[in-house]
């Protein structure tokens, strides 16, 4: 089985969809999608724009559901009142004095946006598996769900949920559980698609190896959290991507014929969620594409080794 598998990175999944458009580009034919964080929206809907071509043709061009992604990208993330809005600070104190915190931002554009352009009975009888994750922050479990589940867009909009800033999600209306950002626990979804028996993954990350010590306003509450969200997410997919990475490497040592192609940037991508232009998710876009090139032109050349 081949899978695809995105990472989170809240905007950074403008880079994702510049690697996704040259990978399949490429000729890559993903049998599966795994999705964390934006990369559960990318997945999503990159899995829709291929359901939505096989309904019609029976047949996925698979390049076209790349530039469908970019497209979407494009113009519908333009500005951040297309992602989410500032709540006033007299509600979110009032709340928070009452114990009914909700985020600092209102997400709404993006999950109305989502709704827009996603249908729910299209996709499940699409050819290509879809599994998204989202973690219970009451449990701290994360849990997967793909589209036969009932309730899977609510995953999506929960796993898309950056913890303090946006609010979480009572998946199925169930009060004694709050699911949020699937990157709490796994950036990468690198094990579910190796627990499926996924034998070649394309792996696209929007974050590099390192964080480097750009500057940015400790004072600031928003850019402090900002920051350590950062940290935090850079270490838990480098432990995603180095434990696949071994476990392929024991597998090819036991005979099985296993690949991993993991795309990453190679330094640091800023993007501020709230103050952005389209001009840079642009710049995002070609980074994500030159960067999944050059590793793919790596690879072929190391092949003909």
């Amino acid at each position: 089985m081949k899978a695809l598998v995105l990472g989170g990175g809240s905007l950074k999944g403008a880079f994702q969809a510049g690697a996704v458009m040259a990978v399949l580009e490429a000729g890559y034919e993903p049998d599966a999608v795994y999705g964390i964080s934006v990369g559960s929206l990318n997945a999503t809907f990159l899995a829709y724009e291929a359901a939505k071509q096989y309904k019609e043709t029976r047949y996925v061009n698979w390049p076209k559901a790349g530039r469908h992604l970019l497209e979407f990208w494009i113009r519908n993330i333009t500005r951040p009142q297309d992602v989410a809005t500032i709540r006033s600070r007299f509600r979110t104190g009032f709340n928070t004095l009452m114990s009914r915190f909700d985020g600092f931002l209102d997400n709404t554009p993006i999950r109305s946006l989502i709704t827009n352009h996603v249908d729910m009975d299209v996709l499940r009888n699409g050819p290509i598996r879809i599994k998204v994750g989202a973690v219970d922050v009451v449990g701290g479990d994360i849990i997967y769900a793909d589209a036969m589940d009932p309730h899977f867009m609510e995953f999506v909009y929960a796993s898309s949920s950056l913890p303090f800033l946006m609010p979480g999600v009572h998946i199925g209306g169930d009060t004694k559980k709050l699911f949020m950002d699937g990157g709490l626990r796994e950036v990468a979804p690198l094990r579910v698609a190796i627990e499926d028996n996924a034998g070649e993954i394309v792996c696209i990350a929007c974050q590099s190896r390192r964080i480097f010590n750009e500057k940015f306003n400790c004072r600031n509450l928003l850019n402090l959290m900002d920051r350590v969200k950062d940290i935090t997410v850079n270490q838990i997919v480098n432990n995603d991507i180095s434990w696949a990475e071994r476990f392929a490497e024991r597998e090819r040592m036991h005979g099985r014929d296993m690949r991993l192609t993991v795309v990453r940037p190679t330094e640091p991508l800023s993007l501020n969620l709230l103050r952005f232009t389209s001009e840079d998710i642009g710049d995002l876009i070609v980074k994500g594409y030159q960067a999944a090139t050059d590793v793919l032109r790596a690879e072929e050349l190391k092949l003909r080794a």
